[in-house]
């Protein structure tokens, strides 16, 4: 299976907060892939950065390559089109577009504790949502919700 790591998932990780277990157990099973955007690892770095200095940050940024999280650099003019698309659609974070996006081009899930900006957006950021992601698992009720795109 293909997971698609967002900032809220890898803090959780990182931090041992609810649904860290998920997100552990979809980076040990090697069966699995998980990948994060660059932009959501730069979340990640930042918060750890705010919160401890560079270490914390650097480290932080260890532990989720030692436990197999493959970084995403796309950033090709189709990718970040399908970025903006997302974003002018609602009130879905610019990071969250990425993390969806990235979704959508790998055939992933996208691991995430934010599912209320998710879901909870403009009906036309929801649909777009489903069309972007072909799952999401939220990580404070560790459930599948499952985004599926809109039949035409």
């Amino acid at each position: 299976m293909i997971y698609v790591l967002d900032a809220c998932a890898m803090i959780a990780y990182l931090r041992n907060e609810a649904g860290a277990d998920a997100v552990e157990a979809a980076m040990l099973d090697p069966t699995h892939r998980c990948f994060a955007h660059y932009v959501n690892l730069c979340e990640v770095f930042y918060t750890f950065y705010r919160d401890g200095g560079d270490a914390a940050a650097v480290g932080g940024m260890n532990d989720l390559f030692a436990m197999s999280v493959i970084k995403r650099n796309d950033a090709d003019q189709s990718f970040w089109q399908d970025v903006g698309r997302l974003k002018a659609t609602g009130k879905v974070s610019i990071a969250d577009c990425f993390a969806l996006t990235l979704t959508t081009r790998v055939g992933g899930t996208l691991l995430t504790s934010d599912i209320t900006n998710l879901t909870a957006s403009p009906r036309s950021a929801r649909t777009a949502s489903r069309s972007f992601a072909k799952g999401l698992i939220n990580l404070r009720r560790v459930h599948s919700v499952g985004f599926h795109p809109p039949q035409e």
